[in-house]
């Protein structure tokens, strides 16, 4: 694992900015007190705040402390800021930490992370944000915690200051030879000046000048537009302390040199007089200036503050007078931090203890002129839900699952010969109808001859006539006229659908497969024999999984998902290569893309484009999937593409800018799928307009047939392919010339081949469906087929399994077929002719019982049969869900439109992976396992029920990590009941993942949680299950929730960090909850309680009676808690090997026994107890 980045200090505070100013002013903290045991954990500041008591009475005018609250305790505050735009006091400590207080009272209001490791050095309050600048960072928040944009400095950076100026730009200056620009609108770097050495400290600015001072002593007048240096003051011999600018003048404090090296605080304030440009009377003050600022009311009062807390206010051309001279109780401690509101009515002081203290002039203090209102969270309304009592007697038994038996056929595999049916002929049309009818286009229409009494047909006339009258129209699809609109006729009656006449047609193999989720022992292996992984199909919007596939096994693509990571909480790249990786590890088990389709709907551009299905269109099968899937490949494609250009290669998660501008280079996708397009429009008047692009696929066009001409001529595939490329056609468009719409003739070439041809064929209407019908049957294409290929395989196939594709100077694009085991001579290699392979085909497979589905052919490579089997060779695989069966590459060109419709086709250059890297790292770091901040406004660390690992204790193969999860149900499960009284499951309920909890199995701090997060969910949540999860409405809310609220995707990632490193997992019922969060572990990684103490053909036993049985703990008892769950399973695990150790086996099995005679007198309930056998429905639960 990489575990660079890492800082193993995490306690030491950085070098000054002067040095060690005099011996015994460092800053200390409490020795008893374990510095990296407070990392991520807060003390409960609700004790600390020191309210003013109601006797202390405050003089008008007078500065005095109004209140004063400690944010973490030995952590130096080393930034203050008063907010510009609302009541808040914001504070930024040593370990970049931030903090924002509410008002005169100082309410906490937010708390977060800003910096993982650098202290904070200035803060800035901005209309829609806050600003806050680290030594290489600067990273912009919302005043909740939410993060805006994070921009990293250069390397070698040391920023120390931040000025706003106009235009919403700001300037940055450090201990380098040079300040930024920034423009906060397009989060870029617009300039950079050059500055002497040693860099800029501080800035200020006035309508003049900007005034920027060093570490040498001397304050810079440069120029507002052009940075360029106007005017020098030397203002001390050592180093400049703090500055401050008011209307003409401007007041500097500092060091000056006493011999051998040695600094001391110069107690003499310099002035100077802007418009004289020079030194007026240095000002004697009474204390060790280290801040001033002008506090401008009725007069130019100055405050000058020290170190040591004492504060002294004067008039910077007058004397100073020791009785204007107060002291901020800092109990021993040095300031770091000093501001001032901008009302002049408030003063802010930060110390090196962790003390934040505020002074004010007036008891109701204002920091702002005109503050806008604070947004505050609203409280919690939601009434819980009412439970539901599983304890009753009449809980039907049907809900708990039975396992299949895979050594056992099923019913429903009956052999062809008995499975064959036989329709009945639909009875003839009443001959009147045919003799009066009239035809419309492809509608007839007659008078009703009433030779049957009204409402009275026969049983099967409705649809007999239907498909009678298609035949009879010389139609010999079938099907209904629109294929998107194919499973309309389908009738509802089961006789109906029992006489339907072309459902023979459909091979059981493509037909769509149903698998609902609940039987947690459903014999998947049934359906698939191969090592490959195939993907559930119960999950909503899960129609793409053969596109899903289709890029799985296309490598550059898998190997680009997989090294790519970035900070989007929503992004398709990411989720494809966690997805991916499942599907490596996988051994022939099926994987679930439940969180790649649940990022899937949150993408505003897949809505748009109608790409996700409501339920119902899933459960009716009103869905166009021809059409669907077709508008799927282009989105995915062009998602893809927009994700993975702005970054190549691995990167660190928590490294990442999270700034949308990336560069807009060059990606995988483009490089293997683009090809730029040439597109020119020349109207009738002669001006031509050309125009290029980069386009991913290319669609079908068909040629147009001629009305009166039935019969459809035929044509080869590589022509038709040809033109759809190269593509002309006539259309209405505006012409610059004319200034007015106009007939143009547009023309689209190509300038070079990608690497993969991607076609859309646009086969959705009958017109379609009879020119590639007419195609297939009228030619039989026996290119790269063998010899024992049979003739039923030579039919319905148009598309040649190889093509020849080249560009020439002369001739533009050539296209032709070519025989597949045939290659290229050097002659027409060297001319730039490519050979592209059949790799992909997706139908769309219509079955008026389901409403049709979609499928895959795919060509497997050779690596993917060695990672899996070990064998070099490529074969074509049928992909249908879950079922995975090897086919012949015949049946892959085959279309019979009668119930199979071409959808898709990839034709990929020959041996194209060589110019690609192929190589994957894995790009999650250690990182993800430190602290973050959590997304709940309300969230407090003196809550915090976890302590994050540090770098010492960062997991190594072979450690135990307890786990538990709980779970929330997004959909409820629809059922519906038979007329003999049994059950039938419609669609099961949706399990979404709301809390993980993850603590230490070895080490000083074992039994200790170090993962505690409640995930967020945008879904809605219809029953939080709070008697089994411990979830309340509520916390899982960002706006109300108190709880460490975190997203799916740093969660996961945490999970992820943790099964690469090789730990083994502990905890009870583990398969459920790995299945739900969607992660694949292997076996030997996993410990699980419910296994351990379980004897064959016997119930599985409860942890709650467990922990009774064996720890004599009585947990679970309102609720559930994922903490203690998890404790408990490490202490079970514990206990087994105890077990294992004293007598071995015998006394386990001995032990065992023992367990379950108990559990059977007992009745499997726990003492005090009278909730019910909580088990089976968390055993339910868990297989939903």
């Amino acid at each position: 694992m990489n575990f660079d980045g890492l800082d193993p200090g995490m306690g030491e505070y950085a070098p000054a900015l002067h040095g060690n100013l005099e011996p015994g002013r460092e800053p200390s903290m409490d020795p008893r007190l374990n510095p990296g045991l407070l990392q991520g954990v807060e003390l409960d500041p609700d004790g600390l705040p020191v309210a003013i008591p109601e006797s202390v009475h405050m003089m008008e005018g007078m500065f005095s402390e109004l209140h004063s609250v400690h944010a973490e305790v030995g952590v130096p505050v080393t930034a203050t800021h008063f907010d510009l735009q609302e009541e808040l006091l914001w504070m930024g400590n040593h370990r970049g930490h931030a903090m924002s207080f509410f008002g005169s009272t100082m309410g906490r209001y937010s708390s977060f992370q800003a910096h993982s490791t650098d202290d904070i050095r200035q803060i800035q309050s901005m209309e829609t944000g806050v600003l806050f600048l680290s030594k290489s960072n600067l990273k912009c928040q919302t005043r909740g915690g939410l993060v805006m944009f994070d921009y990293p400095m250069e390397e070698g950076a040391d920023m120390h200051s931040l000025l706003m100026t106009e235009n919403n730009a700001m300037l940055m200056g450090g201990l380098q030879n040079y300040v930024l620009e920034f423009d906060l609108n397009t989060v870029q770097q617009t300039q950079k000046f050059t500055v002497e050495a040693p860099g800029v400290a501080i800035m200020r600015q006035s309508n003049r000048f900007l005034f920027c001072g060093n570490t040498s002593g001397k304050v810079s007048l440069c120029d507002l537009r052009t940075f360029k240096l106007e005017h020098e003051f030397d203002a001390f011999s050592g180093s400049l302390s703090d500055f401050d600018v008011h209307g003409n003048l401007l007041a500097a404090c500092g060091f000056s040199s006493r011999g051998l090296n040695r600094l001391a605080c110069d107690r003499f304030l310099m002035v100077f007089d802007l418009r004289m440009m020079r030194t007026v009377t240095p000002l004697q003050v009474h204390v060790d200036p280290h801040f001033l600022r002008f506090i401008p009311t009725y007069t130019s009062r100055l405050a000058i503050i020290s170190q040591t807390g004492e504060c002294q206010f004067c008039e910077p051309t007058g004397l100073a007078n020791l009785a204007d001279v107060f002291h901020v109780n800092t109990v021993g401690q040095l300031l770091m931090s000093f501001d001032v509101s901008s009302s002049k009515q408030a003063l802010a002081f930060g110390d090196s203890g962790g003390g934040v203290h505020l002074w004010s002039d007036a008891p109701e203090v204002s920091y702002n002129s005109y503050s806008r209102e604070t947004e505050f969270a609203l409280p919690c309304l939601v009434d819980s839900l009412p439970q539901l009592d599983w304890s009753h007697d009449l809980l039907p038994l049907s809900l708990i699952p039975m396992p299949l038996n895979s050594s056992e056929p099923l019913l429903s595999d009956w052999v062809t010969t008995q499975a064959t049916p036989s329709p009945r002929r639909a009875p003839p049309v009443d001959p009147e109808i045919l003799r009066t009818m009239n035809s419309v286009g492809f509608i007839g229409y007659a008078p009703n001859p009433r030779t049957r009494p009204r409402n009275q047909v026969h049983q099967s006339s409705t649809n007999s006539v239907y498909f009678y009258y298609i035949r009879s129209n010389a139609n010999p699809l079938l099907v209904e006229l629109d294929y998107d609109n194919y499973n309309q006729g389908v009738p509802e009656s089961l006789i109906g659908r029992d006489e339907e006449p072309h459902l023979y047609m459909v091979p059981k193999k493509y037909r769509k497969t149903v698998h609902l989720g609940l039987f947690c022992d459903f014999d998947f292996k049934h359906y698939n024999r191969t090592l490959f992984a195939g993907l559930e199909p119960h999950i909503p919007n899960a129609y793409c999984n053969c596109m899903i596939q289709v890029l799985y096994f296309l490598e550059p693509i898998r190997c680009l998902v997989q090294n790519h990571l970035c900070q989007k909480e929503f992004c398709l790249a990411c989720e494809l290569g966690f997805l991916f990786h499942m599907l490596d590890l996988s051994r022939g088990d099926p994987c679930q893309a439940s969180n790649f389709l649940r990022a899937f709907r949150t993408i505003p551009e897949a809505s748009a484009l109608g790409l996700i299905l409501a339920d119902s269109d899933e459960q009716t099968g009103k869905a166009r999937l021809g059409r669907l899937i077709q508008s799927w490949n282009r989105f995915i494609l062009t998602q893809l593409h927009q994700e993975t250009q702005e970054q190549e290669g691995p990167q660190a998660y928590r490294g990442a800018s999270s700034s949308a501008l990336g560069s807009s280079g060059e990606s995988v996708i483009g490089r293997q799928f683009g090809c730029e397009v040439e597109n020119s429009s020349l109207c009738r008047c002669g001006k031509e307009t050309v125009r290029s692009s980069l386009t991913l696929l290319f669609t079908m066009h068909y040629p147009e047939q001629n009305s009166l001409d039935k019969t459809i001529k035929e044509y080869d595939f590589a022509e038709i392919l040809k033109k759809s490329i190269c593509l002309e056609q006539s259309t209405q468009a505006w012409c610059e010339n004319c200034e007015k719409y106009q007939p143009t003739v547009q023309t689209r070439n190509i300038r070079c081949l990608p690497d993969v041809l991607v076609i859309n064929c646009e086969v959705n209407s009958v017109k379609e469906a009879e020119f590639w019908k007419a195609q297939a049957e009228g030619l039989v294409n026996t290119e790269g087929l063998t010899f024992d290929t049979r003739v039923e395989d030579l039919r319905h196939v148009w598309i040649p399994l190889t093509l020849k594709m080249s560009i020439s100077k002369s001739q533009g694009l050539e296209i032709s077929s070519w025989p597949e085991e045939e290659e290229l001579n050097s002659t027409e290699e060297a001319e730039g002719a490519s050979l592209y392979d059949l790799v992909v085909t997706v139908p769309h497979v219509l079955d008026a019982r389901t409403g049709g589905n979609l499928v895959a052919h795919i060509k497997v490579g050779e690596t993917y049969h060695i990672r899996k089997e070990g064998v070099t060779h490529q074969q074509w695989y049928l992909f249908n869900d879950f079922l995975i069966e090897p086919i012949d590459k015949a049946e892959a060109a085959q279309f019979d439109v009668n119930w199979k419709v071409p959808a898709i086709l990839y034709y990929a250059k020959r041996n194209y992976h060589s110019k690609y890297d192929l190589r994957i790292k894995n790009p999650i770091e250690a990182s993800v396992l430190l602290t973050e901040a959590s997304l709940a406004r309300k969230q407090r660390k003196s809550h915090a029920t976890f302590i994050p690992l540090m770098v010492s204790e960062m997991p190594q193969a072979g450690d135990l990590v307890g786990l538990d999860a709980e779970f929330v149900t997004l959909n409820q499960e629809e059922a519906e009941l038979r007329s003999d009284g049994t059950k039938s499951t419609i669609k099961p309920s949706q399990m979404s993942v709301a809390r993980i909890t993850c603590v230490r199995g070895q080490g000083p701090n074992d039994g200790v949680p170090f993962i505690d997060d409640y995930i967020s969910t945008q879904e809605q949540v219809v029953d939080y299950l709070t008697q089994y999860s411990g979830i309340k409405p509520g916390d899982l809310d960002a706006k109300i929730s108190s709880k460490h609220l975190t997203t799916l995707k740093s969660t996961y990632l945490k999970l992820r960090f943790l099964i690469d490193t090789g730990v083994r997992f502990v905890g009870h019922g583990l398969q459920k909850d790995f299945r739900v969060i969607n992660l694949l572990v292997l076996k030997d990684q996993v410990v699980d309680t419910v296994y351990l103490f379980h004897m064959p053909r016997k119930r599985m036993i409860s942890l709650r009676f467990l922990a009774w049985y064996f720890l004599d703990l009585n947990i679970q008892g309102e609720t559930h808690d994922s903490i203690e769950d998890a404790r408990t399973a490490l202490s079970l695990y514990n206990k087994y090997l105890e077990l294992s150790r004293g007598g071995g086996n015998n006394e386990v099995r001995k032990v065992l026994k023992g367990l379950y005679e108990k559990g059977r007198k007992m009745d499997w309930k726990v003492p005090d107890c009278d909730t019910g056998d909580v088990f089976v429905v968390m055993f339910l639960l868990a297989c939903n």
